[in-house]
């Protein structure tokens, strides 16, 4: 009698790439991107495509999307001039103006210089409602680590005494004026696999960060875990999140000291909203006699829940042709962004009388792709609206949660190509312009979505056709030695590489790299 025994699994060469930030795969990776680089990049179609896309990106057309602090809109902006950023900002009434005057609030590429680091720009978390003091996160070269240091917005400079964190994968969050939850590597042990903080710490202004007390630990196999306070006046409350996985977490509420986990599926994100939990599913979720889909977004009273109530409203529920984008919430409404047959819809939610009352937000348009989000979520209802279409270049309007969709159209503050007007008709104009007398100049007696629509039947056979010619020259390149294959994020915060499969190696990554370049054009 025989026994069966399972195949050992062979042994994977490339393990030792494993290793992301030792010299011997650094060096590999450098030997791999000479390659590419001869391969892919020293050509005249790829210094073309190069320069097109930089003057896109360095283009004084774009939209200078911004966001509210305090009585001030503020921007970060990349351009030729300023390659690292500048963060400004101006008011509401100068923003509406074609040529706006920005006010400096940081200038990355002089602190760069002044501190001879290469910095790059992560953002930066604002104390609400104060509006006065904020965190700024900066990267050295772009890595996922990054500084955090204390920035007063009314001085316009980093706080000599203020908080500061060494480079590390930091997350950081307000509680109030003088304290911090702070997540970041604290020494050994303290960082789970993945790279991230496994414990978070309340940091209180002018004490040790190291003799922060302990808010929460993790496993060391989990991805990560957080904290942080939502700051609503009148609904303060603090969250302890363990990320499990990339796509399962833990949610605690933190109470007098103590933790008290807010029972949803693992696979579900929740959120507060003012005196809401809003619960957005992934999974089928039964509930004693109800089960609700997954895609759905439920709400319950928070307090309600906590005591044990499982009374759940359906602010949305998928379809076939249905999906849920995104929900934010304004300081009387919920906004939910929503996919309809690939058609963006916006919805503003309002409860009244014990039930939620909808109506589609004004501005959306009735073919094309739209967001909302909340200007001043603690102060208004006014809400930022960014669409597009076919015929209407890229906008950016400023709306309302409270108006009706018959009300007047929101009133758009900029858009792609020309900014400053707000009816779009230069901009159509100059579309259709083009199409007719530039690709079809037979055709300038034709209806614009005509001429249009025989324009993009071209455009596609051009692509096709440039698509396939570059895809013959990656293939010609004659580089048959077989690689391993770099993916760039297994998940964040990881770079994991993995042996190319065996039609792989140079050929298949410079089609890949073409591909990837001809979308991006």
């Amino acid at each position: 009698m025989h026994t069966a025994h399972a195949a050992e699994p062979p042994a994977d060469p490339y393990l030792w790439l494993e290793d992301v930030a030792g010299e011997k795969p650094l060096e590999w990776v450098r030997e791999r991107n000479v390659e590419s680089v001869k391969a892919l990049a020293e050509t005249a179609d790829f210094a073309a495509l190069e320069a097109r896309i930089r003057s896109i990106l360095d283009s004084k057309d774009r939209i200078p999307m911004v966001s509210k602090i305090g009585r001030h809109v503020y921007n970060f902006w990349r351009d030729a001039k300023n390659p690292k950023g500048v963060w400004r900002r101006t008011t509401l009434e100068e923003y509406r103006k074609p040529e706006p005057a920005w006010e400096t609030v940081l200038d990355l590429d002089a602190l760069a210089a002044a501190e001879n680091e290469n910095w790059v720009w992560h953002g930066a978390s604002v104390l609400k409602p104060e509006d006065h003091l904020c965190l700024v996160s900066l990267s050295r070269g772009g890595a996922d680590a990054d500084v955090v240091r204390e920035f007063d917005l009314t001085a316009k400079q980093f706080m000599a005494d203020g908080f500061s964190l060494p480079e590390a994968k930091s997350q950081v969050a307000w509680r109030d004026r003088d304290s911090l939850f702070v997540a970041t590597d604290f020494g050994p042990g303290s960082l789970t696999t993945s790279g991230y903080p496994r414990t978070v710490r309340e940091w209180t202004r002018g004490t040790p960060l190291a003799s922060a007390p302990l808010v929460y630990e993790g496993r060391p196999d989990d991805m990560r875990v957080v904290a942080y306070r939502d700051l609503t006046p009148g609904f303060e409350r603090d969250f302890v999140q363990r990320q499990v996985t990339f796509w399962t977490n833990e949610l605690f509420l933190r109470r007098d000291g103590r933790l008290i986990r807010v029972e949803k599926p693992d696979d579900a994100n929740a959120g507060a909203h003012r005196e809401w939990l809003l619960i957005e599913l992934r999974s089928d979720w039964t509930v004693g006699d109800a089960t609700y889909r997954a895609g759905s977004l439920l709400a319950t009273d928070f307090g309600g829940f906590l005591a044990g109530g499982r009374m759940f409203h359906v602010l949305f529920e998928p379809t076939d042709r249905t999906s849920l984008v995104a929900w934010a919430g304004t300081r009387h409404h919920v906004l939910i962004t929503t996919l309809d047959n690939v058609r963006s819809r916006v919805d503003s939610l309002t409860f009244v009388d014990r039930a939620w009352a909808r109506q589609p937000l004004a501005g959306v348009p009735e073919f094309g792709t739209a967001s909302a989000t909340a200007v001043d979520e603690l102060e208004s209802d006014a809400c930022w609206l960014v669409t597009s279409s076919p015929l209407e270049p890229s906008t950016l309007a400023l709306g309302s949660a409270s108006l009706p969709a018959s009300a007047p159209e929101t009133q758009a503050l900029a858009r792609f190509l020309q900014r400053g007007r707000p009816d779009g008709r230069a901009a159509r104009s100059r579309l259709e312009r083009r199409n007719a007398d530039s690709v079809f100049p037979d055709r300038a007696g034709e209806s614009a979505p005509r001429r249009l629509r025989a324009h993009a039947a071209l455009r596609l056979r051009r692509v096709r056709d440039s698509a396939r010619a570059r895809l013959q020259r990656g293939l010609r390149i004659g580089l048959a030695r077989t690689r391993p294959r770099v993916c760039d994020r297994q998940h964040p915060g990881r770079r994991r590489v993995r042996p190319a499969m065996a039609s792989g190696g140079a050929q298949g990554t410079a089609a890949a790299g073409l591909s990837r370049l001809q979308r991006r054009g």
